[in-house]
């Protein structure tokens, strides 16, 4: 066992947890043990967990992600006020008011990692179950011999889940679905990054250089997707593209639900509000955030207008009374 084999152990063992515990649940069912189609659905199962457990995480990088695109302006701010300004003095005081700026605004250029930077032991964890299952070889945990042989021989569309596109040595099935799969994960990868940049960002954010490197982002994650689906197995590209089918979903409820302030999505999100009769009342209306005592814009507004009218008026003399009417 090599050194990167310690480290992935723990994550392979998990792995092969979730994915013979939910392959025992589904031939339980009745679906057939050797059939590639009851290893998909373990391999969903696999997905729902992990997913699932980096939902808190997902949230709290959908909320970086987002301060940080409305920040940019600031950021610009700073950088200009230190342009041209290579001295150390003025590098340690831009690189301290920057953090100050993200520390205020909740934000992190980190934040938005994580959740990739988590995914890929997983996804190579994957990839050790079913490459030594491609040998019929017991796993670390659960993943028997007996197992083993029943996931290598497991087919889809007459292609071994093991089987990998670049050694495919002419199999026409195999080219098939992998290239599809390849062109599944690149397409939902790319809806799910078009969904933010084109309803996500405020017009403010639309103009920082941030905003371009998303715009960068959305056509180079597909082609880094396409070009390692050739060298990763059936199985592992099918959890790839259930994890992106997971990750547009829920950036659809994000986008509907907590919209960038600013933006397309939050616009359409304030319509919906006004047509139902819940914006007056809603959180999100800046009128009802806190400004000053715990008390909001709206209650210091109404609480000013009913000290205006609560003023004692100035007695006026008889005789501008007197003119008054002559008038």
């Amino acid at each position: 066992m090599n050194f990167f084999d310690i480290i992935l152990w723990p994550l392979r063992w998990v792995i092969e947890l979730i994915l013979v515990g939910a392959h025992s649940f589904w031939s339980f069912l009745g679906l057939p043990a050797d059939s590639g189609w009851t290893w998909v659905l373990s391999v969903l199962v696999i997905v729902l967990v992990v997913r699932s457990a980096m939902i808190p995480l997902m949230v709290r990088q959908i909320k970086s992600m987002r301060g940080m695109m409305e920040l940019q302006p600031e950021l610009k701010k700073i950088q200009d006020k230190y342009k041209g300004k290579r001295d150390q003095f003025s590098q340690q005081a831009m690189q301290q008011e920057t953090m100050a700026l993200y520390k205020r605004h909740g934000s992190s250029p980190l934040s938005s990692c994580w959740p990739m930077l988590i995914q890929m032991p997983i996804f190579f964890s994957l990839y050790r179950v079913l490459n030594a299952a491609n040998h019929q070889e017991a796993g670390v945990g659960l993943m028997s011999q007996d197992h083993a042989v029943l996931l290598a021989n497991s087919e889809i569309f007459g292609a071994p889940l093991s089987s990998i596109l670049s050694q495919a040595n002419g199999n026409t099935n195999v080219i098939i679905v992998a290239i599809v799969l390849i062109v599944l994960m690149v397409a939902t990868q790319f809806f799910t990054q078009r969904q933010i940049t084109s309803q996500n960002i405020s017009e403010a954010a639309k103009a920082s250089p941030m905003f371009r490197q998303q715009q960068m982002l959305m056509y180079l994650l597909p082609l880094v997707m396409a070009v390692s689906g050739i060298m990763f197995p059936i199985g592992v590209m099918i959890y790839w593209f259930l994890t992106n089918v997971w990750t547009t979903g829920q950036q659809w409820w994000t986008i509907r639900n907590m919209p960038t302030p600013g933006s397309d999505a939050y616009k359409k999100r304030v319509e919906r509000l006004k047509e139902r009769g819940k914006w007056e009342n809603h959180p999100d209306n800046p009128a009802n955030r806190i400004v000053r005592d715990g008390k909001t814009a709206r209650e210091l507004e109404l609480e000013a207008q009913e000290k205006k009218s609560q003023q004692r008026q100035q007695p006026v003399s008889k005789q501008r009374q007197k003119k008054k009417k002559k008038k």
